[in-house]
């Protein structure tokens, strides 16, 4: 049984084949996304074994200020240059979509089946070299065989606290501290990635009906994007049921991001004393550079996912605020106690829900 759809993979065509040819995506991010600044050995060096130290460390704060996890081993983070990023995220994103897109898409083998695979694969290729040269770390739940896997992206890291004049220490560990919170809230939700998966299987399982809808309903993507930007796009050309798991899917997305920020954050100076300095810089740092680095952002998303972080920050803060951690935890009790795309920007709507 497909556990992303539903669906028995086993029936229909044998020949049919996924809608993105993995391998060619690994294989062009990791020749296009460069290796990053130039380091003397002993520098890299160093940096590998703190960041493994500092993952490890960085557990145990989010662990002492969320109350998530206790009991739960904390495995050192798996430390890796950009190439080893790109590799890893194109294995994490065929095991949680390559299935439901083979249903979806309905591609068949053969020489087409297998230019159209190979072409979304180079495309896919090229996005993954891009994010490999800016992302500090990532948790894929999906990968290592499904058992999760924490990535730190050191050459990126490096380079970003060297363009940001930043203290070394306390940068690496500020960086652990947001990516470790990733990886305790799936390790310590165990309905977490399940969920996600779900929505994944039942978002791609629209893609026919989008496909037929979209050239009729044109006028309103255009009037859409008129108004609100790429984000609309997006969203305009998605079947009703599409859009459904699309919001379910952005709402947990922000909720997990801006926890994570909020984490970061909140352990504090006594922890990470140039804190405040580093969040500055950071966030000035998130808006992009040059023209093409703004374009590639907005076409990928980026721009999209740093308002997930604010959003979901905004969130967090208010209802700890409100009800205490303990309070906010709710929202890991099931799915149906995960806040709405709504109740994100409207944060006491939730706190009337689920606390009365």
């Amino acid at each position: 049984m497909d556990t992303l759809t539903g669906r028995d993979a086993s029936r229909g065509d044998t020949d049919a084949r996924p809608l993105v040819d993995w391998s060619v995506a690994a294989a062009t991010g990791a020749l296009l996304v460069g290796g990053g600044p130039d380091v003397p050995r002993e520098v890299a060096d160093k940096a590998v074994s703190q960041l493994g130290e500092l993952s490890v460390e960085a557990e145990r704060h989010v662990r002492e200020l969320t109350g998530l996890g206790e009991g739960l081993p904390i495995p050192r983070a798996t430390v890796v240059d950009r190439r080893a990023w790109v590799r890893s995220a194109a294995a994490g994103l065929d095991a949680l979509t390559s299935s439901a897109l083979t249903s979806a898409a309905g591609i068949r083998g053969g020489p087409a089946g297998r230019l159209l695979a190979g072409g979304a694969g180079v495309q896919t290729g090229l996005a993954l070299a891009f994010l490999g040269s800016k992302v500090l770390g990532q948790y894929d739940p999906f990968g290592e065989g499904g058992d999760g896997v924490l990535l730190l992206v050191a050459p990126n890291i490096v380079q970003a606290e060297r363009a940001m004049d930043v203290s070394t220490d306390d940068f690496r560990l500020w960086v652990c501290l947001h990516e470790c919170t990733h990886r305790l809230q799936f390790n310590a939700v165990g309905w977490l990635a399940d969920y996600f998966a779900d929505e994944v299987g039942r978002f791609i399982g629209g893609m026919d009906d989008t496909a037929t809808r979209s050239l009729t309903r044109l006028p309103d993507v255009i009037r859409e994007a008129r108004s609100d930007g790429t984000l609309a796009v997006f969203q305009a050309l998605q079947s009703p049921r599409q859009r459904e798991s699309f919001d379910r899917l952005i709402a947990v997305s922000t909720l997990l991001e801006g926890h994570a920020d909020f984490v970061m954050d909140e352990v504090g100076p006594e922890v990470v004393p140039s804190v405040a300095s580093i969040r500055r810089k950071f966030t000035a740092r998130r808006k992009g550079g040059g023209l093409l680095d703004r374009v590639l952002r907005a076409v990928l998303g980026i721009d999209a996912k740093i308002k997930q972080y604010e959003r979901g920050s905004r969130f967090t803060k208010h209802v700890v605020g409100e009800v205490g951690m303990a309070g906010f935890n709710e929202v890991w009790r099931s799915p149906d106690t995960l806040p709405t795309r709504a109740e994100i920007s409207e944060p006491d709507t939730w706190l009337r829900r689920v606390h009365g």
